[in-house]
């Protein structure tokens, strides 16, 4: 008798068990897995579990389908989950997303046409304001607070017959009106932008140039609401706080009224003027706009420069304490007690000093002469180059001063006990050398009579410079800077050989 094998969970499983496989159970699970995956493709939800439901009781609900968008300012935050009838009422039951939350109390529900190439409804909430209770899922809104939207044929309906007729031709006259063109008087007190055109051509151009207007007055809106949060609500309360002490004086309130009336009376005079004066009104107000954009770029760098300078509004207190001590310094010093001294010495010298400041003019007045005349004449002789011939050396005037001296300084070296002495070449043989008549102590002597006579041994080569034929004119007044510079390298610096010259 064969007794068969139990096996145990942790024994291996035998090949012949793994091929075996139940096409039964097989085919359950794979329709399971199909289910799943077709319900979470059409539905992209989780079941079992909902978001935040909010039910809304209205009036009539024929409207509105399941799954139409509900909105929060224009925004989609949830959609119609479903909607039965309860008596003569139809509860509409919506699924809000997280970014529609909270919701308060007090909140209003509304069925709205959605726009032409929408169609179809949907859904318009107010959260409700934020002083109300915070509701939460599962919350029902009564029919106090939704509504639901009037049909044209309910209006007309509502109409009876000389209404409708009525109605009637005011949509003629509006259409002809619309479409009618304006006349030459109507046309003059039109703005250039319509002039010549229908109503309706006007109203076209409108909503063309409107957009602009509209974002400004968006952002105006924006603006109101503040930077800040409850700003808006401070500003309700502060014109509550106007209009309570408004409330107070009844009586200025009611002469104020009587004023606006006689100032108006008195503006309403001049409406000529107030007519150019608007008419003016848009080039003002684009140069308005031109300044204040020129402003706003100027704000950037002041935003830099407010920032850059916190730190050093930060230390002012550490600044001004620690200059406190130097002030009270400063003042011991300026007291009487220390500079009462110095103070009666300074001014029993300010006179003296006042005078030699006086007497300094003249001083200068020398000064300034003598400096044109080192820069006119002096420095440009020194930085003349002589031409000597062969003895020429090349270098500047004031140069071959200097080696003069060092010459002088040679032969004037002493070479024996007796001291330095200047040592002469003397003898009684060559060329005999005469000048021309000479001067003694600027007394001219006449023509011959007084001549000096040299004897040289070597035959001079010419006299450099020439002798001028008489002696050049002495100018004690004329000042330096506006004489003439000589010619130093001109004819006159070439003697002739004889020496006669």
């Amino acid at each position: 008798m064969t007794r068969k094998r139990m096996w145990r969970r942790h024994d291996e499983i035998p090949v012949v068990e793994l091929n075996r496989t139940n096409p039964v159970r097989f085919a359950v699970v794979l329709l399971l897995v199909i289910a799943i995956g077709i319900y979470f493709g059409f539905t992209k939800r989780i079941p079992f579990k909902h978001g935040f439901q909010l039910h809304a009781v209205f009036s009539s609900a024929i409207n509105i389908k399941p799954k139409s968008p509900v909105r929060i300012a224009g925004v989609d935050v949830g959609k119609v989950s479903s909607i039965r009838r309860e008596g003569a009422t139809g509860v509409v039951t919506m699924e809000i997303e997280t970014r529609g939350l909270p919701i308060h109390s007090d909140a209003t529900v509304k069925i709205r046409p959605r726009i032409f190439l929408e169609g179809n409804w949907f859904v318009e909430m107010q959260p409700g304001s934020p002083s109300a209770k915070t509701i939460s899922s599962g919350y029902t809104i009564p029919i106090t607070q939704t509504a639901d939207p009037v049909q044209l044929d309910q209006v007309l309906s509502a109409l009876n017959t000389d209404t409708r007729a009525n109605l009637q031709k005011f949509l003629i006259y509006y259409g002809e009106g619309l479409n009618r063109q304006p006349e030459a008087p109507e046309n003059a007190e039109q703005l250039p932008e319509v002039r010549g055109q229908s109503a309706a051509e006007a109203l076209d151009k409108t909503y063309r140039i409107s957009p602009p207007a509209l974002r400004g007055g968006a952002i105006l809106n924006q603006a109101i609401t503040g930077t800040e949060e409850h700003d808006f609500s401070k500003l309700i309360a502060g014109i509550g706080k106007v209009t309570s002490a408004l409330n107070v004086h009844e009586q200025e309130l009611g002469e104020l009224i009587s004023n606006f009336n006689t100032f108006f009376s008195a503006f309403a005079l001049q409406s000529t003027a107030l007519h150019a004066t608007v008419a003016e009104l848009p080039a003002a107000l684009g140069n308005i706009r031109r300044g204040l954009a020129a402003l706003d770029s100027t704000f950037p760098p002041t935003r830099e420069f407010a920032h850059a300078i916190l730190p050093g509004v930060r230390s002012t207190n550490e600044t001004v304490a620690a200059a406190v001590p130097f002030i009270e310094q400063t003042r011991a010093s300026l007291a009487p007690s220390e500079l009462g001294g110095v103070a009666k010495g300074l001014d029993a010298a300010a006179p003296s000093l006042a005078r030699l400041s006086g007497e300094q003019v003249p001083l200068y007045t020398q000064t300034e002469q003598f400096n044109k005349c080192l820069t006119n004449i002096i420095y440009p002789t020194g930085n003349v180059k002589l031409a000597d011939g062969n003895s020429s050396s090349g270098v500047e005037n004031y140069k071959e001063f200097w080696y003069s001296l060092v010459g002088l300084a040679g032969i004037g070296q002493g070479f024996d006990g007796n001291g330095p002495f200047t040592k002469f070449l003397i003898g009684n043989s060559g060329t005999t050398l005469i000048s021309q008549p000479a001067q003694i102590l600027g007394t001219h002597v006449s023509s011959g009579s007084l001549r000096l006579l040299g004897r040289a041994p070597v035959k001079p080569e010419g006299t450099r410079p020439a002798y001028p034929a008489a002696e050049p004119p002495y100018q004690p007044l004329v000042p330096c800077a506006t004489q003439k510079l000589p010619e130093f390298n001109g004819p006159l610096s070439q003697g002739p050989a004889d020496g006669s010259g």
